[in-house]
């Protein structure tokens, strides 16, 4: 294993502070992660990392060093792709672990893995999709695409576009009952609840003015799917709320109408995140770049 390696071992084990997590993320068993950073301490003749059974915490020297080999790695990575040795597109190679939610990592990322992985034959990919927020550096994942705001300072964000939540309800639906004009019309009306956007089923948020706006609403039927909102909208159940991406594909065939723009929250913002600090390889950047550029296009263009 050439120096470099071993410290951008070393960096991914201090990062995620355990050594089966780096061994997830660099593709490598635990042994071999755990070998790699004890030779560079051999090498170095002092302790980088103190372990226990439960944890690893870097040493006074260790964390001396992690910010050195960050700056290092950093500055190796700019040489690499700097002029007549950067590898072309096509040798890019690697193993990279990207999570999204599911329905959106369905609509829109997995495309975009597809795309990756036939532009690059020597990568691999394993995507996780999940509806609840994972910590990148605790799972050994290298790369992110968040729905809404990021409190979380230990992540380095690039926003990809926006997505809304609106109601959305069949044109059979609206010939038989008529259209809401108002949020809070939609008590005479029998509305879908889908829980992950609308975890009170029967008070919905809108906007009106720039101020929350809390609706009452009739809600006849609650599911916990987006997709089993948008089937019973097209089955002309009544007026379900969704997030746009999730509908979009109906709208345009003219299956679901959106109703009640006017009134609709804020746009909830698209982000490609990864872990702040961590050594990007030349992998992780050509996904984030293509994840950006392929989420603006689908998305429309972020409002910064």
């Amino acid at each position: 294993m050439d120096r470099i390696d071993a410290w951008t071992t070393f960096a991914a084990v201090a990062e995620a502070r355990s050594f089966a997590a780096a061994a997830r993320r660099l593709g490598r068993s635990p042994a071999a992660v755990t070998r790699a950073v004890a030779a560079l301490e051999e090498r170095l003749r002092a302790r980088l990392l103190d372990r226990t059974t439960r944890s690893v915490a870097l040493t006074d020297f260790g964390a001396q060093a992690l910010d050195r080999a960050r700056r290092a790695l950093v500055a190796f990575e700019e040489l690499e792709g700097a002029g007549g040795g950067a590898a072309e597109p096509h040798e890019l190679g690697g193993r990279l672990r990207v999570t999204a939610p599911v329905v959106f990592g369905r609509l829109h990322v997995l495309p975009i893995v597809e795309a990756f992985l036939r532009a690059h034959p020597a990568t691999t990919v394993q995507l996780v999709l999940l509806d609840r927020v994972v910590s990148l550096v605790d799972e050994g994942l290298d790369v992110a695409v968040r729905l809404g705001r990021l409190p979380d300072s230990s992540l380095r964000a690039t926003r990809a576009g926006e997505v809304r939540r609106g109601v959305y309800v069949s044109p059979a639906y609206l010939r038989a009952h008529g259209a809401p004009r108002t949020p809070r019309a939609l008590e005479r009306h029998t509305c879908v609840a889908c829980l992950p956007v609308t975890p009170v089923p029967d008070h919905w948020t809108f906007s009106r003015d720039g101020r929350s706006l809390v609706a009452p609403v009739s809600t006849r039927l609650v599911v916990n799917t987006a997709e089993a909102a948008v089937d019973a909208a097209l089955a002309g159940l009544g007026p379900t709320c969704l997030l746009s991406y999730q509908v979009d594909a109906h709208v345009r065939a003219g299956t679901l109408v959106r109703i009640l723009a006017a009134f609709e929250p804020p746009p909830i913002p698209v982000q490609v995140v990864t872990p702040a600090g961590r050594f990007v390889t030349p992998i992780v950047r050509a996904f984030v770049d293509a994840s950006v550029e392929t989420l603006r296009r689908a998305l429309g263009a972020p409002s910064e």
